[in-house]
C-alpha cells in the first residue's frame, strides 16, 4: 500500500465517520412557523424543568433506600420520608409525574419504614401485640 492509497483510505474513513456522527446526532430542522418556534422554546424549558424535578425525586429515593439499607434510626428515616413525600407531592402537582405514581411510591416507602420501625421496637413483656 503506497502513500496515495493510504491518503485515500483515511479520507474515506473520515467521511464515513462524519456521516455516522451526523446520523447519530440528527436534530430535526428548525421550524418555519412562529408558533412552532415558540412551541420548541417552551418544550425545551419544560423538558429542563421536568428533568430537574426527576433528579430531585431520584436523589430523594436513593437517600431513603440507603437509609433503609443501613437501618438508620427511626427519626432519620421519618425525616427522609417526609422529604421524599414533599418531593413527590410537588412534582405530581406540577404534573411531572402522575399523582397515582406519587401516591404509590409514598405508600411503598412508608410501609418499608413502618416495618423497620416495628422490627426495631421490642414489645413489652406481659402485653400482647395487636397482631
Amino acid at each position: 500500500m503506497n502513500a496515495a492509497d493510504r491518503i485515500v483510505f483515511w479520507v474515506l474513513l473520515i467521511n464515513v465517520c462524519t456521516v455516522i456522527v451526523s446520523m447519530l446526532s440528527y436534530q430535526p430542522s428548525m421550524p418555519n412557523i412562529k408558533s412552532a418556534e415558540k412551541a420548541t422554546r417552551s418544550s425545551k424549558k419544560k423538558n429542563a424543568h421536568n428533568l430537574m424535578w426527576k433528579k430531585k425525586i431520584k436523589d430523594a429515593l436513593r437517600d431513603v433506600k440507603r437509609s433503609i439499607e443501613y437501618k438508620e434510626t427511626e427519626e432519620v428515616l421519618k425525616n427522609k420520608l417526609t422529604v421524599l413525600q414533599k418531593m413527590l407531592d410537588k412534582s405530581a402537582k406540577e404534573k411531572v409525574i402522575h399523582k397515582n405514581r406519587a401516591n404509590r411510591l409514598k405508600s411503598i416507602y412508608a410501609e418499608k419504614i413502618a416495618v423497620l420501625s416495628k422490627s426495631g421496637q421490642k414489645s413489652k413483656p406481659g402485653k400482647k401485640s395487636s397482631r
